[in-house]
């Protein structure tokens, strides 16, 4: 049994999103049947909590990082950004900020520019070059070499479907814990509360 995610239900939730992503679900029963991600309404609800949150009601494509002042840079990296004066060359100056601040090693992100090459993009706001590598293996496409594939309608919902089992959460979600699903998804638990509330809407609509 799998169950059903169609335009319909999509847009019950997000009567905003983009028509890359309402595309992308047009094939969903098959891609999410091929990772366990809809063989019950839970998962699914746990499933379609996290990427309307990741996507922001999936109107957000890629991930911005165009900050406008230097403080708002503080609070979010308030390691790499301990002063104003630090901050202030990378307000409204979004390739700078990435190729600064994801220039890590544990991202794969070792040449120059990889860290804005690789930002987030598509359901899960996949980062860094070594998942686009991974991402890419799985599906048989090179998103290395064309970083904007992972919101293509053709492979963005099968990439968080492979990010989603292979993290655990068929059984996470299984068991209704919102915020494991979160910690296996995010690596933390940014975005919790907002997450915690699109489940219960999400659970309106597959029950």
């Amino acid at each position: 049994m799998t169950i059903p995610v169609t335009r319909t239900h999509v847009l019950s939730l997000a009567p905003n999103a983009k028509p890359q992503y309402l595309a992308a679900f047009d094939g969903a029963d098959e891609i999410l049947s091929r990772y366990g991600a809809n063989e019950n309404a839970l998962r699914v609800a746990h499933f379609m909590a996290q990427v309307l949150h990741e996507t922001g009601g999936l109107t957000i494509l890629r991930e911005s990082l165009n900050y406008a002042s230097a403080d708002r840079l503080m609070a979010v990296w308030p390691k790499r950004f301990p002063t104003r004066d630090a901050a202030a060359p990378y307000v409204h100056n979004p390739e700078k900020l990435a190729n600064f601040v994801y220039a890590r090693k544990e991202l794969g992100n070792v040449n120059a520019g990889d860290g804005w090459r690789f930002i987030g993009r598509g359901m899960i706001q996949i980062t860094g070059r070594d998942a686009y590598e991974r991402f890419g293996r799985e599906l048989g496409v090179d998103l290395a070499a064309d970083p904007e594939l992972a919101v293509d309608p053709r492979f963005s919902l099968a990439i968080a479907a492979v990010e989603w089992k292979a993290s655990g959460c068929n059984a996470l979600a299984d068991a209704d814990d919102v915020k494991a699903v979160t910690r296996a998804i995010n690596g933390g638990y940014i975005g919790l509360d907002e997450r915690r509330g699109w489940l219960v809407k999400t659970k309106r609509v597959w029950r």
